[in-house]
């Protein structure tokens, strides 16, 4: 453990002098690959550079446990018993913090809400599921995008896409991505009954230019008018647009803008990112499960979490969580459950890392 942190220290050394150079900016994306590289790089390095402190110590004070004198002993040994866990604490910060990061989690994430099982009901939670995040996002300091909106009946929603824009948005939204089911009274049940409606939940990277090319023969896009709510010109104008990846058989709509133009940048910016992790999961297939399988059918028992209403709890199922704090949690108050989800998975994948070391 220790030869691969001192490579990774000379490494970030390396990449402070390249970034103190006096031409580093010169190339803005090698600089900021290198400054990226550098925060990330941070954490693990001052880690391992406060253990090598007290690494020192800690010798320095066994070496003086074989003093003659026995006032100089009773020292080194009290010094001794408290290094001794200071050092196995930062042992294991050390080899959680080389547990390799999902080099996606600082981007942006995009966002995807539909409503499952349940018919209006179901419409009205994927709005209820849209408010929780777009209040979460307010919290984390992150900036929201509309790409696709479909309304549904009493203020409902059908599908709601949507840019988040902010560092560690993916990091921390990405486990969200499943099929969420809710169980309340609707405001139509005269009789008082809990229903069960379903929204699925899906959680994109933001795409980069260098991420992924495609051949603009692969694309069919078409222009058509828009439909629904959104004014005269959207009406009255071929300004949506569809554009279908023929190899793959993926179609994105978009009719939000009044502007053919700015549709198009949308439609293709949600494109990109469905292609990528669709490529992303060919590449890690034993790890990262693709699109489909994230979503699911929708169905109300294939949920990842659910919302009682009834008895205000909610339950992440995968972690065996329940918080019987609901009214807060749909207010946006999930930072414990992410956490929760995050710590969850960073231990499983430190499990694997130590059972594949030799």
């Amino acid at each position: 453990m220790f030869d691969k942190l001192a490579k990774i220290e000379a490494r970030y050394e390396e990449i402070e002098r390249q970034l103190g150079a006096s031409d580093a900016a010169a190339d803005r994306e090698r600089f900021a690959a290198l400054t990226r590289e550098h925060a990330e790089l941070s954490p693990l390095v001052a880690t391992f550079r406060e253990r090598q402190r007290i690494g020192a110590e800690l010798d320095e004070a066994r070496a003086l446990g074989a003093d003659p004198d026995p006032e100089m002993r009773a020292v080194a040994e009290s010094e001794i018993a408290s290094l001794g866990p200071r050092i196995e604490t930062l042992d294991a910060e050390l080899r959680e913090l080389l547990i390799p990061r999902d080099p996606l989690d600082d981007r942006s994430a995009i966002l995807e809400i539909r409503a499952g099982t349940g018919g209006a009901e179901a419409g009205l939670f994927a709005a209820d599921l849209m408010r929780m995040y777009s209040r979460f996002a307010e919290t984390q300091g992150w900036k929201l995008e509309s790409l696709s909106l479909s309304t549904h009946a009493m203020g409902g929603l059908k599908e709601a896409i949507t840019l988040v824009k902010g560092r560690d948005a993916y990091g921390k939204l990405k486990y969200e991505g499943g099929v969420h089911r809710v169980q309340r009274v609707p405001e139509t049940e005269a009789q008082g009954r809990i229903h069960t409606s379903a929204c699925t939940v899906a959680v994109l990277p933001e795409v980069e230019p260098l991420d992924l090319k495609v051949d603009e023969k692969e694309l069919r896009v078409d222009v058509f008018r828009s439909s629904g709510p959104g004014g005269q010109s959207v009406n009255t104008t071929d300004s949506a647009v569809r554009i279908t990846h023929l190899p793959s058989g993926l179609v994105v709509s978009c009719q939000d803008e009044k502007s053919q133009h700015k549709n198009k940048a949308k439609a293709m910016k949600i494109l990109m990112s469905r292609l990528f992790d669709l490529e992303q999961a060919k590449r890690h297939a034993e790890q990262a499960a693709d699109r489909k399988a994230m979503v699911g059918t929708g169905d109300r028992s294939e949920r990842i979490r659910t919302y009682n209403f009834p008895q205000g709890r909610v339950t992440d199922h995968r972690i065996g969580l329940t918080l019987y704090s609901l009214d807060r949690f749909i207010d946006g108050d999930i930072a414990e459950v992410i956490t929760s989800l995050r710590n969850h998975y960073q231990a499983e994948a430190l499990q694997r890392e130590n059972e594949a070391r030799p």
